[in-house]
């Protein structure tokens, strides 16, 4: 049986609101008000700025903003430039714990499920298309308690991807300085400091253009990166024949270890989260279809290849991120090309958390439109709130396995699975779940995608913490707040 979408948040509450819905009482139609309805329309205006060509870039764009024309192609292109970024650094280490059947099986398995549970997201879109973010298509089942629960998901999760971009920049800067002397920390600040800069402009439009540089360096980086332990172990003694990988999980791996790697994988497809707000910005919002094929394919394509790829040429000491696997020399020029994507792309998390925040405050003042000095003074602050407390978490958990998985576990689990597994029965289903050949085959695959979901948040959840524990126990990390570059190393 279906369930009814609650009668207190309905599409019309999910319906994003604009200068031209507001409905200002009789007696305040005075100059005031029509002063105040000016500056809203100045700052709405600014923020419509963004053409389809650097639409294309951004991917992420608030659900304010009236929906502008693009077509499939240049959707294909902007998610693919978000997604493919800071997790396909983690895809070799996954390989050397899982081995490479079972890496190759787990990559390529959660590549497909993550294309279907991204076709179940937009459907929900298609039937309410006053669906605006991710919150609105959970409080259509759950109501207002859906609604602000998913929401603080949605913070968390961009938070610590940023906090995950603050310790992939300190682990880059270590590298490529390298000067032990200097305390890691200060590499924490700088990164911190770069991706509040970066994080500023209050529209993509100001900056999308470096969406462009930022998946270039992260393709010329993974190539680098397999090109340089290519041809590093092939000069090493043996040669390739000697790398010591394996086709099959090492016999002494951990329950932790194991599903840690697991976890890592499914961080990397993670590219449901703002799906709603992206198809608000289609001329025809059923070709998201053609896009999410072409994004999940890409996407499989790039991580089994640089995975495997890498995995053989280093074997089971290769380390996460992979950069770090690759000869001295070549790792700096590595990390170098690859600054642009840890930057830009943590910067537009922020920028993402900071608009939505800045709208649920201020959801009918000029001051969601940063146009104003009293506006940029509260953007200012909420950036600078935001980044710190992505730095801190980077600093609490200085290591980049245990960070990825922990995201994976706690929110990319309901983003990608079992939110829209939830969502075919509640949302999408037609009559009964036994109705019908169709009904009962996508009933059984939607229960075992909810399955996987639960697992990953509890067994991810688990095995993330248990390596935080024991790494620490073990001295393998010096700690929090860490000063030790060779922290940052692991």
């Amino acid at each position: 049986m279906s369930v009814a979408t609650p009668k207190e948040y309905s599409d019309e509450k999910a319906s994003g609101w604009g200068p031209d819905k507001e409905n200002l009482p009789e007696e305040e139609l005075d100059e005031k008000a029509r002063t105040r309805r000016a500056s809203i329309a100045e700052g709405a205006l600014k923020h419509n700025k963004l053409g389809w060509q650097r639409l294309t870039v951004s991917y992420f764009h608030p659900p304010f903003l009236q929906p502008a024309f693009v077509n499939v192609f240049f959707i294909q292109v902007c998610l693919i430039v978000e997604a493919i970024a800071l997790g396909s650094l983690s895809i070799p280490s996954a390989f050397a714990s899982l081995g490479m059947v079972a890496g190759v099986l787990v990559t390529v398995g959660i590549g497909f499920i993550a294309i279907y549970t991204s076709y179940v997201v937009g459907q929900v879109k298609i039937k309410h298309p006053h669906v605006q973010h991710y919150a609105d298509a959970v409080g259509l089942m759950w109501g207002k308690f859906g609604y602000e629960l998913t929401s603080v998901m949605f913070v968390l999760f961009l938070i610590l991807v940023t906090g995950s971009h603050v310790l992939t920049g300190t682990i880059a800067w270590i590298r490529i300085v390298e000067k032990s002397s200097i305390c890691a920390l200060a590499w924490g600040v700088l990164s911190a400091i770069l991706l509040y800069a970066l994080a500023l402009p209050p529209t993509f439009h100001e900056f999308a253009i470096l969406g462009y540089i930022d998946f270039a360096s992260i393709i010329v980086a993974i190539f680098i990166c397999i090109v340089a332990t290519g041809v590093a172990a092939s000069h090493a003694p043996g040669g390739l024949s000697a790398v010591p990988w394996s086709a099959w999980p090492p016999p002494d791996i951990s329950f932790a270890s194991a599903f840690l790697s697991t976890t890592n994988i499914v961080f990397a497809y993670a590219f449901a989260v703002c799906q709603y707000s992206f198809m608000a910005e289609m001329h025809t919002p059923q070709d998201y279809v053609k896009s999410i094929w072409a994004l999940g394919l890409l996407e499989i394509l790039i991580y089994t290849l640089t995975g495997a790829i890498i995995y053989a040429f280093v074997g089971n000491e290769v380390k996460s991120p992979a950069i770090l696997s690759a000869p001295t020399t070549t790792s700096r020029v590595a990390f170098g090309i690859a600054l642009p994507v840890i930057f830009i792309s943590g910067s537009i998390n922020t920028t993402v958390v900071g608009k939505y925040i800045m709208g649920r405050v201020f959801p009918r003042s000029e001051l969601r439109y940063v146009h104003t000095k009293k506006g940029w003074i509260i953007w200012l602050g909420l950036i600078a709130v935001l980044i710190l407390v992505a730095w801190v978490i980077a600093e609490a958990i200085p290591f980049f396995n245990a960070l990825l998985g922990l995201i994976s576990s706690l929110f990319t689990s309901g983003f990608t699975f079992y939110f829209p597994a939830l969502f075919w029965f509640t949302l999408i289903k037609e009559g009964k779940w036994n109705a019908s050949t169709k009904n009962i085959a996508l009933s059984i695959a939607n229960v075992i995608i909810l399955g996987i979901g639960l697992v990953v948040l509890v067994g991810g959840t688990y095995a993330s913490v248990e390596d935080i524990l024991e790494s620490y126990k073990t001295g393998s990390v010096g700690g929090s707040f860490a000063c030790s570059s060779g922290s940052y190393e692991g």
